[in-house]
């Protein structure tokens, strides 16, 4: 048995594919997996070294899934649906549990959680469902951003040297990434309701 498009050429053009099990699809899930551990390394273990570890190897499998989709033509109808769904589910989690032990303040955490809130109620009014849009070039940029200002901050509370510069620097990531993220999300609202009023006009000629 092998992973669909497993050996693809990479020129060839890409296709989103039915199937579930491809190996991005798998990275996905596993990323996602991390996020328990890391709420039990910080709230439980207080092990900050660790959970830096974990949000790395987190981070690392959002690119390398991305790259084996498009290298080997792994591009699936649900990772392109389940990769920024994850992407951003960890990112919450990992938020509030930063707050919950006092590494970021809540503001933070509701900075990520409003943009998200309005784009789900939005989603919800027009297709009852995910409205499938693709992922902007601003979003996935805010998401690298916030994966590499988030371990950044961690690093900070250890007790190693050149704190203030990690905290600094997570927080110039944290910043930017937060800007994108409203910008982002300001983006995907109008092509939510784009979207769905043409489908509802569509619907409506049909009728």
């Amino acid at each position: 048995m092998r992973f669909i498009g497993a050996g693809s050429h990479p020129d060839r053009p890409q296709v989103d594919h039915d199937l579930v099990f491809t190996v991005p699809n798998v990275l996905t899930v596993l990323r996602f997996m991390g996020v328990p551990l890391f709420v039990w390394l910080v709230l439980w273990q207080k092990e900050y070294g660790f959970a830096v570890l974990v949000l790395v190897i987190m981070g690392s499998t959002d690119w390398v899934d991305g790259y084996i989709a498009r290298r080997y033509n792994q591009t699936s109808k649900l990772g392109r649906i389940l990769d920024p769904m994850a992407d951003r589910a960890a990112l919450i989690a990992v938020a509030i549990t930063l707050a919950i032990a006092g590494v970021v303040q809540w503001w933070y955490l509701a900075a990520l959680v409003v943009p998200d809130a309005i784009l789900a109620i939005a989603s919800l009014i027009y297709f009852r469902s995910h409205p499938d849009l693709p992922v902007s070039i601003i979003g996935k940029i805010r998401t690298g951003l916030l994966l590499v200002g988030t371990p950044l901050l961690v690093l900070s509370k250890l007790p190693v040297s050149h704190t203030d510069a990690y905290f600094a620097a997570a927080w110039v990531f944290l910043g930017l990434g937060l800007l994108g993220h409203w910008i982002a999300a300001y983006n995907y609202y109008w092509a939510i309701l784009r979207k769905g009023k043409e489908l509802r006009a569509n619907d409506g000629g049909h009728g």
